[in-house]
Formats: structure tokens, C-alpha cells, sequence
């Protein structure tokens, strides 16, 4: 229907959904049921193992490698067709083992809804199970329920429903019945719905089904989620994008090598095995098994650092992360309303141990404590730390180190009370409660009357402060009941004023004294003549460590974004507190963001650093405008209104304490610690294994260009070099222990003080590219030389030996020179990556046994080497060092340096 149901009365929805307050017959629920389907959410179809393991093998380098093996099957060589195959089913294996846990979000939200709803059938109140329910159904709703199907609210008695979970909203929702303005409210204002999986905490209701399955807004996210693509991630993009550069390389030299053997007259055939032989040689096996270990590891590294990483891909994409989109509720604040500041005797006070020695201080923590529904937990169970998706009735852990039970307002007054040595179940037992009056929405107070001492009696009244102050004749000020002056009034007001401008809620107190108990208290009666007392100002706070968290992200050249179903006012305080806004201009509402236009919005996304009152689409809408510019975008969020945007998000950031399993569902990464400020060491964990990837795409490039030019080279000439088993064994033993240990090198001292790098940038930037070339030549030259002096001065076996020898060598020194592209070997410290030592050791042993043990040197076509022989090729595997820090001091006097690591 086009007309939204808020904005219509109750009698025209009534009309519009062909229903009426006894509810639907029997008959009619059995054909709208038949017509609108089951109330139930559409279940994703989950991948099978086999599908996961066949996805792992959809990129470039993983094709290259097939046709690799392929050819070396065609050319008899079985011993590299099988160890390119084991290599690439080894990266398969160790892709699906991180990813095997299965798509749990739609399930998620299918357990969030309720069971059961109690609703009007034929004139009669009956319980069914709640996918049986259609719109036009009429259910009643009370504390502790979970709201069963989407409603439209025709009876309200003080009903309030906690839509954190939806909304981001920390607080219960107060709902009524009325009629409301505003075709395009967003879910936290539309005070007259309730919504399928949130949850009754207060009052009871009456409502008509208007949206069932996926057509209710929980349905509506869980479209997001199964309609979103998985996108490709950056690392993904540079991997396929190297594997196209080989493509071209290997061809390029293949033909080269092909025409200029046919020019020197020899075989045909000879030349195209030849090539091929050579192509399979230019091929680095390892590459894919290697970067997927080492993003194995960061994963390992980052659970120890409480951020739990889902999809291996997203270790990297952590590291170029330009926008971190954050939910406030749970993620920026402690999702724990906290009593921050009071108005007491015309003045304005921090909320500390010092109210208990004011004049009225006492009778101030008295009202909080009394006039209060919550409870202190007596047990030692662990309670509910501010979940915004917990069951009605859940505690929290405070500040006092107790369990405190009920609404989260009430909830903040009694822990600050306790925290100060006011202990509400003493002021029960000492002055107990005999009469009351509940919450409610309409008259916005609450009023309890207590035996006190002596046998009199005293009201206690809590609520709106411009309300409860038009009930008060008096003031309670220095200690003494006075009459309440104009002046006065004014001072409260201006308190409240300046209370509600920080964006704090504000609840204001008063009392009466009676000599008798009223027989029957009510409104009029009880809630008139009041002494005022004081006013509390609650905010839910800022995380402590979140404002240096933010910090250290502009530091890094990261964005942080707030978005929030929050007010605007509350989401500008915390902003500003936190450091990520200075003035309110940079603030965005989502009714203001609707009036904006897709184009106009995604050349001023950039503008905004604060989005309030959000809806999920405004959500999406907020992280695709960013990554329209080209950005990398992290989106963090607990509830099931966060799923769609972490789902779109280059990056979604669940948390593991206060997130609903959608959200961790659809997440890339969990926090364990659900703190904002592990994001931050995540970004520098995923900077360092980029950085760690590079340097070993580094490495075994140049090993390969340095393996290319000198068969290149070797076969222009004439000479026969280097048997295919021979590069092989140094691919996959010289080459791979030591491209692992650079997968383990500490992060630098300032990785996180530079800009983030743009995803568009290539993985040949910052002189990785120039240093394969010139590293790759020099490994060529040198073993080229030492096979032509050996080729000179000893017979063939010795030269091809030594030839060997040195080009494994030169790979395992040369891993030491690739640790930084500009630092000083000596700088950074011979003995600072332990893992490059012992990967060294082990190569270097397994290619020196090769040699020198009896039948496994005949099987590799290599002899013994004596001492000299031995001498100079360790010489010339040690030059390389010294060459490259030559180079690398040329590159710091020229001033690439920074640009170049």
C-alpha cells in the first residue's frame, strides 16, 4: 500500500486491512495466509564445501599454474606436474579451512523472531505459532514478549519496546497510538509501530499485523543481505593483475626464445619444448600457497589480538582501509546509560562521590534509588553488558560491580546511587514502598509513596523536567523546603537547558510528605504541591580508549564516520568527544539525506562525518557513496539494522560481545572485545602482512626474472645450463621458507603514520617493481659469471653444479636485501626476523645435501664441489648483499626513501 500506516488512524488501517478489533475469522487468516505466504524470513541456500573449495581456484595465477602443470605433464616432466598440482590444492585447502564457517545471518534473524504471538481469532484470544500470522491479525503485546510480525499500534497502556537491534537507539521507545506527520520518519520515529524481533520491556498493547515474512523491515534487511554481491577484494585484483603481467612475459619470452632458435638453425620441436620448459620455469608455484600462508598467519597473529578474521582476503584489505564507518551504540559508547552530571541547589555538579554531602544531596539519591523499578541482582552470574539485542529484563555489569536489572535509565540511577554508597535494597527494606504510580507516556512522571520514619509517609515523583516542574509549589535549597520563586523556576529551566545542550537525557525529582497514606493516589492527587529537588543528566559515554583509537586513525590517514539511528543531538556530543566532528555542520540527519539526490550526495558524502537517525538504507547508501570515490571503506555495527551495510562494506566489522550473530554472520572481521580501538591494531596487523605479501612477491619475482635471464640468456649462447628439476627444487625449497619468514617480518615503526594506499595503486609501486628487475638481473649475472668461470676451469658437471649452487644461494642471501627496499641491512638488524634465520639455514641445508650426498646428487644431475669451487660460489651468493646496499644508499642520498618502503 502506498500510504505509509503510521501517517492513517487507526480506523482507516483497520479498513484498509479488511480487519476489525475482535480480529480475523478462522477462515479469512487460512486464505491471507495462503496469499502472503508463512511469517517466516526466506532461509539463503548455503555453499557446499565442494562449491568453497572449487572458488578457490577462480583467479589468474591459479590458472597459470594448471597449465603450468599441464605442460610439464606433456613434456614427461611428472615430478613438476605433481608438486605444482599438490601446491595448488594445498592453497584450495588452506582457503576453505578459514572460510568454512557457513552463512549464518538469515538464520540468525530467523531465531531472533518469536515462537509464538497470542492473538484475536474469531472473537477469541488464542496463542499460534507466529509464521502463521497475517496482516489484519490483531496481537497483543506485553513485557517480555518479542514483537512477532510488523504492527501498527491501536492500544498503548505505558508500552515501551527496546528497538536497539533496528534503530541503534540505546533506549526503550515510548509508544502510543496517534496519528504521525511525515511520509519518510524513519523506524525510531514512528512512535505508533512496533517491529517484528524487537522486544516489549514495559507496558502492555494492542496492535494490527501490517507486514509479515520479508516484507516486514527485519525482512527487508535480510533482502539486503542475500541481494548483496561479494565483491573482489583489492589484494584479489593486484594477484590477478600479476597474473596477467606473467601471461604476457611467459609468451613474450616463449616466442623470443622460439624465433631466435629456429634463426640459429636448430630443431623445430627441440625449440618449442625448449620454450615450454622455460615457461613452466618463469612460473613462481609457490606465489598462491605463500600469500595464503601468510595471510593464515596474520589471522593467527590478529586472534591473539582479539580481532577474529572470517575471510582470509580481509586481513589485507584491513591494511589499505581509507573510511572506518562506525555504528555509535555498542561500538563508539559503552551502550550503558551512566549519570554524568546533576542540577542540585542552582547549581550545575559532576555526578561524583561529593552529591552525598550537599545539602539535598541524600534525598536526591534517595529518589533515584526508590522511585525505581529495577532491581540489584542478589546472585554472582555474570549479566548482560548492554546488548542491544538482549531479552527484556537483562542487567548490566556497572561501574558499583553489581548486576542491576530493568530499564536501562532506571538502571543508570541505581548504579550511580550505589556507587556512592546508596544501596537501594537497604533503602527498601528501610523505607518500603506501599502505594504507586507507574510510568506513563502520556503524563511523562512516575510516583512511588514510602513509610518513612516516625510512621509518616513520603511521595517520591521522577519524570519530564518542564512537566514535573509545573507541579511543584516548593524548592528543597540549602537544606531547607522554601517556596519555589520565578527565579527559581527560571534557574531549573536554564539547567535543564544546559543538561539537554550536552546531549544528556535529563530526568528531574521531586517529593511530598504526608502524615496519612493516601487511600487511593492517583494523578491529580498525589502529583501536585511538590518540593522540587534536583535534576540528573544520563548520557550513554563514549569508550574511554575510543578518542586516542580515533586519533591514531587520523594519524594513519584513515576517516572515522559515525552513523547511528541516535538523535542528532546525541550523535554530535559523542562526536565531538570523541574527536571525529569540531562543529555541527559536519552532522547529516536521514530525513535530510533523502532530500539528496545519488549524484549530488556522492560528491558530498565527503562533508559528513556524522549520520543520525538513520535507517538501514541510508546505511548502504552511506558506504557505496565513498567507495563511488574510489574508497576503502570499513563499516563496524552490532545490530540486525547493521547487517546490509557490513554486507556492502569492503570490509564488515562485527561485534563478537554485544552483536547480534546476523551481524557477526555477515561480517569479514569480529571483534572480540567489541572495542573500537582493536579496528585500529587490526589496520596495523593488515598494513604489515600487505607489506609483508609485497616483499615476498618481491623476492620470488626477482628469483624467477633471475632463473628467466639466465636460461635466456644461457640458451642464446648455447649453453645448457640448468635442468627443469633444478629450478624446481629451488622454486620450492630455497624460495618458499624464506618468502614465509618475510611474511613474518615486524611491521615498521611508522606504518602507522603514513597514508593509506590507494586500492587503485599497483602491487609493482613503491620499488617493488624496479627492485625485481634490477635484483632479478643481478642474480643473473652473477650465475651466469660463475658458470662461465667454472665452465672455463673445470667440465661441464662442475659448471652446471656450480651454477646450482650459486643461483640457490644468491636466493636465500638475497631474502635478507628484500626485508626493506631502502634500509640499511645493518640498520634494520642481521638478526631481528629469527624465522629468516632458520628458513636460511634449513634452505641452504637441503640444497648443500642435494649435492653432496651420494644418488640423490645423480638423481639432480649435480656433483661433489671441492673447496675453492664451494668458496667462489658462496662469494658470489654473499656479493649480492653488498650490491643491493649500494643501491639502497644510492636511493636515500637521491630522497626516494620514504616513497620507495
Amino acid at each position: 500500500m502506498s500510504t505509509p500506516f503510521h501517517t492513517l488512524d487507526t480506523a482507516e488501517v483497520l479498513k484498509r486491512l479488511e480487519t476489525e478489533e475482535n480480529g480475523l475469522s478462522s477462515g479469512r487468516a487460512g486464505e491471507l495466509l495462503t496469499r502472503y505466504g508463512k511469517n517466516m524470513l526466506q532461509e539463503a541456500k548455503p555453499k557446499s564445501l565442494l562449491a568453497k573449495f572449487i572458488e578457490q581456484f577462480k583467479n589468474v595465477m591459479i590458472f597459470i599454474l594448471l597449465a603450468a602443470a599441464v605442460l610439464s605433464g606433456i613434456l614427461g616432466e611428472w615430478t613438476d606436474t605433481v608438486i605444482i598440482l599438490l601446491v595448488v590444492v594445498l592453497n584450495a585447502v588452506l582457503g576453505v579451512i578459514q572460510e568454512n564457517k557457513a552463512e549464518q545471518a538469515l538464520e540468525a534473524l530467523k531465531s531472533m523472531s518469536s515462537p509464538m504471538a497470542r492473538v484475536r481469532r474469531d472473537g477469541q484470544v488464542r496463542e499460534i505459532k507466529s509464521e502463521e500470522l497475517v496482516p489484519g491479525d490483531i496481537v497483543l503485546l506485553e513485557a517480555g514478549n518479542v514483537v512477532p510480525a510488523d504492527v501498527r499500534l491501536l492500544e498503548t497502556a505505558s508500552l515501551q519496546i527496546e528497538e536497539a537491534a533496528l534503530t541503534g537507539e540505546s533506549l526503550p521507545s515510548d509508544k502510543q497510538t496517534g496519528v504521525l506527520e511525515g511520509e519518510d520518519l524513519v523506524i525510531g520515529d514512528r512512535s505508533n509501530m512496533a517491529y517484528m524481533s524487537s522486544s516489549v520491556t514495559y507496558g502492555r498493547g494492542l496492535g494490527v499485523v501490517t507486514a509479515t515474512g520479508m516484507s516486514t523491515e527485519v525482512g527487508k534487511i535480510a533482502g539486503y543481505i542475500s541481494g548483496a554481491e561479494t565483491e573482489v577484494t583489492p589484494l584479489q585484483k593486484k594477484l590477478d593483475e600479476l597474473g596477467k603481467y606473467f601471461t604476457f612475459i611467459i609468451l613474450g619470452v616463449c616466442i623470443v626464445i622460439f624465433a631466435v632458435g629456429l634463426l640459429q638453425g636448430r630443431e623445430m620441436l627441440d625449440m618449442l619444448l625448449t620454450s615450454i620448459s622455460l615457461a613452466v620455469a618463469a612460473i613462481p608455484e609457490g606465489l598462491p600457497a605463500i600469500v595464503t600462508i601468510i595471510l593464515a598467519l596474520g589471522v593467527q597473529r590478529m586472534a591473539g589480538r582479539k580481532a577474529i578474521i572470517r575471510k582470509l582476503p580481509a586481513v589485507e584489505t584491513l591494511g589499505s582501509t581509507e573510511i572506518i564507518c562506525s555504528d555509535k551504540t555498542g561500538t563508539l559508547t559503552l551502550n550503558k546509560m551512566t549519570v554524568e552530571k546533576l542540577y542540585i541547589n542552582g547549581q550545575t555538579v559532576e555526578a561524583n562521590a561529593a552529591l552525598k554531602e550537599m545539602p539535598g544531596g541524600e534525598l536526591l539519591l534517595q529518589a533515584m534509588a526508590l522511585c525505581n523499578d529495577s532491581s540489584i541482582d542478589e546472585g554472582e552470574g555474570q549479566g548482560n553488558t548492554g546488548n542491544a539485542d538482549a531479552k527484556p529484563g537483562g542487567g548490566s555489569h556497572s561501574k558499583s560491580g553489581k548486576k542491576i536489572i530493568g530499564d536501562p535509565t532506571e538502571t543508570a540511577l541505581v548504579d550511580y546511587a550505589l556507587s556512592i554508597g546508596i544501596d537501594k535494597r537497604e533503602q527498601e527494606n528501610k523505607y518500603p514502598r506501599k502505594k504507586e504510580l507507574p510510568f506513563d507516556s502520556d503524563r511523562k512522571l512516575m510516583t512511588t509513596i514510602h513509610v518513612m520514619e516516625g510512621g509518616t509517609f513520603r511521595g517520591l515523583t521522577k519524570g519530564a523536567p518542564d512537566v514535573l516542574l509545573s507541579k511543584c509549589t516548593h524548592i528543597y535549597k540549602e537544606g531547607q523546603i522554601v517556596q519555589l520563586t520565578g527565579e527559581d523556576s527560571r534557574s531549573i529551566t536554564a539547567g535543564n537547558k544546559q543538561l539537554a545542550d550536552e546531549a544528556l537525557r535529563v530526568l528531574a525529582f521531586a517529593f511530598r510528605d504526608y502524615t496519612e497514606l493516601p487511600a487511593d493516589p492517583s494523578p491529580e492527587t498525589s502529583e501536585r504541591e511538590l518540593v522540587f529537588v534536583g535534576l540528573t543528566g544520563m548520557i550513554d559515554p563514549p569508550r574511554e580508549e575510543v578518542r586516542e583509537a580515533v586519533a591514531v586513525c587520523r594519524q594513519a590517514g584513515i576517516r572515522p564516520v559515525m552513523i547511528t539511528g541516535d538523535h542528532r543531538d546525541t550523535a554530535a556530543a559523542i562526536a565531538k568527544r570523541l574527536g571525529i566532528i569540531e562543529s555541527d555542520e559536519s552532522v547529516l540527519t536521514g530525513r535530510e539525506l533523502d532530500k539528496i539526490s545519488e549524484e549530488d550526495f556522492a560528491g558530498r558524502v565527503a562533508d559528513y562525518s556524522v549520520y543520525a537517525r538513520v535507517s538501514p538504507e541510508h546505511k548502504v547508501r552511506i558506504v557505496k557513496a565513498w567507495k563511488k570515490k574510489g574508497k576503502i571503506v570499513a563499516m563496524t555495527g552490532d545490530g540486525v539494522n547493521d547487517a546490509p551495510a557490513l554486507k556492502s562494506s569492503d570490509i564488515g566489522v562485527g561485534m563478537g560481545i554485544t552483536g547480534t550473530d546476523v551481524a557477526k554472520g555477515v561480517s569479514d572481521m569480529v571483534l572480540a572485545d567489541d572495542n573500537f580501538t582493536t579496528i585500529v591494531v587490526a589496520v596495523e596487523e593488515g598494513r604489515k602482512v600487505y607489506s609483508n605479501i609485497r616483499k615476498a612477491i618481491q623476492f620470488l619475482l626477482s628469483a624467477n626474472l633471475g632463473e628467466v635471464l639466465t636460461l635466456f640468456i644461457a640458451t642464446l649462447i648455447g649453453w645448457r645450463i640448468l635442468e627443469p628439476i633444478h629450478i624446481l627444487w629451488i622454486n620450492l625449497v630455497t624460495d618458499t621458507l624464506p618468502a614465509l619468514a618475510l611474511g613474518l617480518e615486524k611491521a615498521s615503526s611508522d606504518v602507522m603514520s603514513r597514508k593509506p594506499r590507494k586500492s587503485s595503486s599497483s602491487i609493482f609501486a613503491g620499488g617493488v617493481g624496479a627492485g625485481i628487475i634490477y635484483q632479478g638481473i643481478i642474480e643473473a649475472v652473477l650465475t651466469l659469471l660463475v658458470y662461465y668461470w667454472a665452465h672455463t676451469h673445470y667440465d661441464e658437471g662442475v659448471a652446471v653444479t656450480m651454477a646450482f649452487a650459486t643461483l640457490g644461494l644468491l636466493q636465500i642471501t638475497h631474502a635478507f636485501s628484500v626485508r626493506s627496499n631502502t634500509k640499511s641491512l645493518f640498520q634494520i638488524g642481521w638478526f631481528t626476523n629469527k624465522y629468516m634465520l632458520g628458513a636460511s639455514v634449513i634452505s641452504g641445508l637441503l640444497l648443500v645435501l642435494v649435492i653432496i650426498i651420494p644418488g640423490l646428487n645423480d638423481w639432480f644431475g649435480v656433483q661433489h664441489m671441492n673447496g675453492m669451487q664451494w668458496l667462489i660460489v658462496c662469494a658470489a651468493a654473499l656479493s649480492i648483499i653488498v650490491i643491493v646496499e649500494l643501491i639502497k644508499l644510492f636511493i636515500r642520498m637521491s630522497g626516494k626513501g620514504k616513497s620507495w618502503d
